[in-house]
């Protein structure tokens, strides 16, 4: 499985990876949590999980993304569902597992480590003992549960992110590192998504120490995602990829209409391909029919470099 998408990006060849988990929940009945926003689904509703997994599968990811965004412990203990830590973790892990086994696809299941605070509020993190100790432990937790890889996601900072990553490599699955960013306030350099005062390049440049696998431009607006690709290939010669965000919350708990469409998305992936992205997928606001739409391009240019002899 590893060696699937590994020998894939050697060979130059596009991936496609699944949508958004959170932004599928709310459309199919879910309601997240204010602090942990999708993690808790797991709990209860296994089942939604396993089924949009497959859906993502069906309509071409060759890489789904297990339910564990929001499932560190301090922001489980946020939500009131600490001691379920394990349990939590398991079914979402378990889930992805089952998708796979249903739809009978070669597929990898990465495990997802997010260093997003509570709630989005980024007073609310842990001390840094604590912080550093609950990614450690869900890093290692993972690996138990047999993910294939780890995609560490919302990298945005010279901080919180450093621990993350920290933990993530030490338990010597491949690492995937997901910048989240957007246009600064004049609207030409690139900032955290939500650390505006930190250049995302002063990010890459401290992550890169972590000798990632890949390097994705994620939950990132998609006018920030050509600018992002750019900034990582100036420091970066390893495979790159893109799964932007298309939507955001509502007050009402719902989610906005994506602003793409699956043909819109793709329009913009195949420019983003022409830029030496690999790896396509969508992050909050992309369903299956984006995915879909991803996939197309990849098999047109999976195809032609074939064809050409560049694969």
């Amino acid at each position: 499985m590893i060696a699937s998408w590994q020998e894939r990006l050697a060979e130059g060849r596009v991936v496609v990876i699944d949508g958004g988990m959170g932004s599928e929940l709310v459309k199919r009945g879910f309601r997240l949590n204010e602090t942990a926003w999708s993690g808790l689904a797991a709990a209860a509703h296994a089942e939604l999980l396993r089924d949009i997994h497959a859906d993502f599968i069906l309509a071409g990811a060759e890489m789904i993304t297990a339910n564990t965004f929001g499932t560190t412990r301090f922001v489980l203990e946020s939500a009131g569902r600490g001691s379920e830590f394990r349990s939590i973790n398991e079914r979402a892990v378990r889930a992805a597992f089952a998708a796979r086994d249903a739809t009978g696809a070669d597929v990898a299941v990465a495990g997802s480590i997010s260093c997003v605070p509570p709630g989005l509020d980024l007073g609310a993190y842990p001390d840094p003992d604590t912080e550093a100790r609950d990614y450690r432990e869900i890093a290692e937790l993972l690996a138990e549960l047999g993910v294939d890889l780890l995609v560490l996601e919302m990298m945005q900072d010279d901080e919180h992110a450093i621990r993350a990553c920290e933990a993530a490599a030490d338990v010597g699955l491949p690492l995937w590192l997901g910048l989240s960013c957007r246009l600064g306030a004049e609207g030409s350099s690139l900032v955290g998504f939500d650390y505006p005062e930190i250049p995302i390049d002063v990010t890459l440049r401290t992550l890169l120490a972590f000798e990632p696998a890949v390097v994705t431009v994620m939950h990132t607006p998609p006018e920030a995602v050509a600018p992002a690709l750019a900034a990582i290939r100036s420091q970066w010669d390893g495979p790159t990829g893109a799964y932007p965000v298309l939507d955001t919350d509502t007050p009402d708990g719902g989610r906005t209409p994506p602003v793409l469409s699956p043909s819109g998305l793709a329009e913009l992936a195949v420019r983003w391909v022409d830029a030496d992205a690999r790896v396509l997928g969508g992050c909050c606001g992309a369903g299956p029919d984006h995915i879909r739409a991803l996939r197309e391009v990849a098999l047109e240019f999976n195809d032609g470099s074939a064809r050409h002899g560049a694969a």
